[in-house]
């Protein structure tokens, strides 16, 4: 009878060891949320907690919860290598991010070696296009967006540009630049100064829009971070209050608008989503987003939404034996928010840009 009662006792232990809830899937989080950049890596982080609350809410993936592993980069080299590695040693199944090409840099070939996919939201260098790695971007190429500001600016009658760049960001701001010269020039248009800054508190940016007035010219173009492009338009509307001003995409977040207040009105900038949507898909993420934050969604925000939910979908979709790479490469296309999502070989896709200018206070859809 003992010996009845000690196997009995021995199969109640083993179901309490061996039958409790499937082991989470890790999914981690790299962006910056300490910096100049933190509006982008904030909202970011903010869109990946909502896809991920709602995922677990369904039920999860295969009935595995799925726990979010928060890491700032810092927009820094040294913190970014410290954040990418703490989510490697902590064994992540992925990792949404990074949010910038600069901090792309230091993480991919960290994720490289450790074999963990990395779905970036936001970086569009041309540095990480075309390349069989573990990187995968849900955004377009600088090439892409640089090549439709040079026609809509020229068609605009704007033939010389100064510009201004962030070398903080040097990879996303160089190749910008870059593509946006050869595209412009193309058509016949003139880029008569570049100037260097970088992002910081103690850059003096009444100097930098000096430079860039040297020579006449018919625009103004900024790129870099929100709160760098709002200085620069502020003193820009000082300098130069007649010329037209544009910004890269990068400074597309709600912190442009409310830092740089009556100096960016007219300000053209382009966004990788329709702030305007009207369909139901989108209005349900902007409801859930505005009651779980309080903010309305970010370009990052939506990004980011959509890079966790290819991830969580493929996934699902990840046959026995088949690498998570691969299983993101080859199943699609996955349904974003707004726009369909097809990768290539290499972890490479195309996504459509919508056009806007800041007009009383708010980022309005050209027609």
């Amino acid at each position: 009878m003992n010996r009845w009662r000690w196997l009995t006792a021995l199969l109640l232990l083993g179901c309490l060891l061996g039958c409790g809830p499937p082991k989470a899937i890790r999914l981690g989080f790299i962006g910056s949320l300490s910096d100049r950049g933190s509006d982008t890596g904030e909202d970011g982080r903010n869109g990946m907690i909502l896809a991920v609350e709602q995922r677990n809410q369904a039920g999860g993936i295969r009935g595995r919860m799925v726990e979010m592993l928060v890491q700032d980069d810092g927009m820094e080299p040294v913190k970014s290598q410290q954040a990418i590695q703490a989510l490697v040693d902590a064994q992540v199944d992925a990792v949404v991010g990074p949010f910038s090409s600069a901090v792309a840099q230091v993480a991919v070939p960290l994720s490289n070696r450790a074999g963990i996919v990395m779905v970036s939201p936001t970086v569009t260098s041309t540095d990480f296009a075309g390349k069989d790695d573990f990187f995968i971007r849900i955004n377009r190429t600088t090439q892409d967006n640089a090549s439709e500001y040079a026609q809509l600016l020229y068609q605009r009658g704007q033939h010389r540009m100064a510009l201004a760049y962030d070398t903080r960001n040097a990879s996303y701001s160089l190749a910008w630049l870059d593509a946006f010269k050869v595209a412009y020039g193309a058509l016949g248009g003139r880029v008569v100064a570049a100037v260097a800054f970088e992002s910081d508190a103690r850059t003096g940016f009444g100097s930098v829009v000096r430079q860039m007035l040297v020579q006449p010219v018919q625009g103004l173009l900024f790129i870099g971070s929100a709160i760098d492009v709002a200085r620069l338009a502020q003193q820009a509307n000082k300098l130069a209050p007649q010329l037209p001003k544009s910004a890269a995409e990068r400074a597309s977040t709600e912190l442009l608008l409310e830092l740089g207040g009556r100096a960016v009105e007219g300000l053209l900038i382009a966004q990788p989503f329709n702030r305007d949507d009207a369909s139901e898909r989108y209005r349900s993420f902007h409801r859930a987003f505005v009651a779980r934050f309080a903010q309305a969604p970010s370009f990052s925000a939506v990004l980011a939404y959509d890079s966790t939910n290819v991830l969580c979908q493929a996934m699902v979709l990840q046959a026995q034996g088949q690498s998570l790479k691969d299983s993101i490469l080859q199943h699609g296309p996955y349904q974003g928010l707004q726009q369909s999502i097809q990768f290539d070989r290499f972890g490479d896709t195309a996504r459509k840009v919508f056009f806007t200018e800041v007009r009383g206070g708010k980022f309005v859809l050209l027609q």
